[in-house]
């Protein structure tokens, strides 16, 4: 997959995700928020950190090299002099 291509996916994938990711932490903190204002709280600030790691991963692999511009797995050829 070329970068651009990568790029547009994550960018599609991210935006997706978290809507869904924010609809779902707002519907339990509602339900949280019923027993207790300081789990609703704690609830709020876990869910503000827990999207993090997957949004690192994913703006990773957008940033990944193309395989295809890459020497990988080849030793770079020297220019003769």
């Amino acid at each position: 997959m070329s970068a651009r291509l990568r790029k547009l996916v994550g960018l599609i994938v991210g935006l997706v995700g978290l809507v869904i990711y924010a609809f779902a932490a707002v519907l339990l903190g509602g339900w949280i928020g019923q027993f207790s204002h300081g789990l609703e709280l704690a609830w709020y600030v876990l869910a503000g950190v827990l999207w993090v790691p997957p949004a690192g991963r994913l703006v990773r692999w957008m940033q990944a090299l193309d395989p295809a511009l890459t020497t990988f797995g080849r030793k770079p050829r020297r220019r003769r002099s």
